[in-house]
């Protein structure tokens, strides 16, 4: 994993949440973990990973993701024992 992805999943499991993470590194970390990454309707993305498929929002018009999203992507990939 580089460095950059392993900066973004340890401030994913932060604690307390944070509401500061750029979602284009959420983005590059899926991509990193091996998912692909499709467009839908709006600002929807279906990304596929661990044999799923999760779709978020990619937020606007703020870069950051809120941290209802960090909470939903930490819990997803803790089941899937990805964590820092």
């Amino acid at each position: 994993m580089k460095k950059q992805h392993q900066k973004t999943l340890e401030a994913i499991f932060k604690k307390p949440i944070s509401g500061n993470i750029a979602w284009k590194d959420i983005e590059s970390l899926f991509k990193g973990l091996g998912a692909e990454i499709e467009e839908r309707e709006g600002s929807r993305i279906a990304v596929i990973l661990f044999g799923q498929v999760k779709v978020f929002h990619r937020p606007h018009p703020q870069p950051t993701t809120d941290k209802g999203a960090i909470a939903s992507i930490r819990a997803w990939l803790s089941l899937n024992d990805v964590t820092p």
